[in-house]
């Protein structure tokens, strides 16, 4: 009764099977989080230059590429294309571990390995976040969302420190083949969802319009539901982590935390995550989806700037501790109610390309600002580049929507006919 009271009640089989997916990958990315620096610092002996080049440049790379896979998903069945982007993801990290294995890894394969996964990721997304809407009800993608969401950081939780101990004892490739392996399991998972699936018709007058690669973006921007949410998204998630490198090098370098500190200060407070992905539909049910939206995305922006304060020693600790809480238990909540609400208002026949867009967008724009803030930090100091970030933050709630909107239609205009 307790897990009803909470809106925890059951989604079906077959959603009980995409989530099971997406649960085994994302354990495995926990396990494989850092993966790739560790390989680069202590196999191949790359500098900071050179790492922080494999996260950006994979990141901004792979989003590039991914812009022409939107329109080609939105007319696929979504379920192929999810077991196909795993099964890509599980071949691109899998040649880690075998060139390792025969000494002959290097730089450039790990960033083009890093720009395929980061490829594959946004087209499973975006086709992931299709079919949700086939599998569950309108009313249940709050619920649906939510799960995902206390799946994601409950594998923060966990992976991360499991994945360390297992470089530690079996050496640096090991959590790289675990996360390669969770993606086989995953597609397995999306192989198991039973059930007709329609096949968008393309309509002849689309075939091969280069403006299709535009349409998810055309919908968002002119949308007055989904274009303030997407900016505000835009500058959020790239502030937060574009802040990250200077924060690391603030609290490694300047004030001496130990790795164990480190870890443990970002670590921990995930549990926040999970909390805050738990509460996100009872709020909702009480206050409603745009006070909740409102109310968690002002208090999400007022958290980082505290940082800038942060000292040496146990104080310094708990400071950086506190603040993730924070920040990390409003995203919780925030993260789902806003992934429900970005279906809710994507028409059916645009979904896929609604999602690749923005995630295209996101993923350029963290690039980009860790880019902008990595030159600020230098020209500045680190502690300085984090006041910055955290005033401009304080801005972000005024793009928030100011008034609920309708949903999109449910049906898409469009023709389907389902095939075998």
């Amino acid at each position: 009764m307790r897990i009803r009271r909470l809106g925890q009640r059951p989604l079906g089989r077959q959603f009980g099977w995409l989530w099971a997916a997406f649960a085994v990958s994302a354990y495995g990315s926990g396990i494989g989080f850092g993966a790739f620096p560790i390989i680069a610092v202590r196999v191949l002996h790359s500098g900071p230059v050179a790492v922080s080049a494999l996260a950006s440049a994979g990141m901004a790379v792979g989003a590039v590429i991914s812009v022409p896979l939107g329109p080609w998903i939105e007319f696929q069945r979504k379920r192929p294309v999810m077991m196909a982007m795993d099964l890509t993801r599980f071949l691109a990290l899998l040649t880690v571990p075998a060139a390792y294995a025969l000494g002959a890894l290097t730089f450039a394969q790990l960033l083009v390995v890093s720009v395929i996964v980061a490829a594959a990721k946004i087209a499973f997304n975006a086709a992931s976040g299709a079919n949700i809407k086939a599998l569950v009800k309108p009313a249940d993608l709050l619920t649906a969302s939510g799960r995902f969401e206390s799946t994601t950081w409950s594998a923060l939780v966990i992976g991360p420190p499991l994945g360390g101990a297992l470089v530690g004892l079996l050496g640096p490739v090991t959590t790289v083949t675990a996360d390669a392996v969770s993606y086989l399991l995953s597609a397995c998972g999306v192989a198991m969802i039973r059930g007709g699936e329609a096949r968008p018709v393309r309509p002849p007058d689309s075939r091969h319009r280069i403006s299709e690669l535009l349409d998810g973006w055309r919908h968002i921007v002119r949308s007055p539901a989904l274009r303030p949410v997407f900016f505000n998204r835009i500058f959020v998630g790239g502030l937060i982590l574009a802040t990250e490198p200077a924060l690391a090098v603030l609290l490694l370098g300047q004030l001496k935390f130990a790795p164990w500190q480190y870890t443990l200060a970002f670590g921990a407070p995930c549990v926040g995550g999970f909390i805050g992905s738990r509460l996100a539909s009872p709020l909702v049910a009480r206050f409603g989806r745009h006070r909740v939206m409102r109310a968690v995305g002002v208090l999400s922006a007022c958290w980082p700037i505290w940082l800038a304060l942060v000292g040496p020693g146990t104080g310094g600790v708990v400071l950086v501790m506190g603040v993730q809480f924070g920040l990390v238990l409003c995203m919780g909540v925030y993260n789902p109610v806003v992934a429900a609400y970005r279906l809710d208002h994507a028409p059916k026949h645009l979904t896929a390309r609604v999602l690749a867009s923005w995630s295209t967008s996101t993923t350029l724009a963290t690039a980009a600002l860790t880019a902008v803030w990595g030159g600020l930090a230098s020209l500045t100091s680190p502690r300085a580049s984090i006041v910055i970030a955290g005033i401009l933050l304080l801005g972000t709630p005024l793009l928030l929507p100011r008034r609920e909107h309708a949903p999109a239609p449910a049906e898409a205009p469009a023709p389907v006919s389902i095939a075998g």
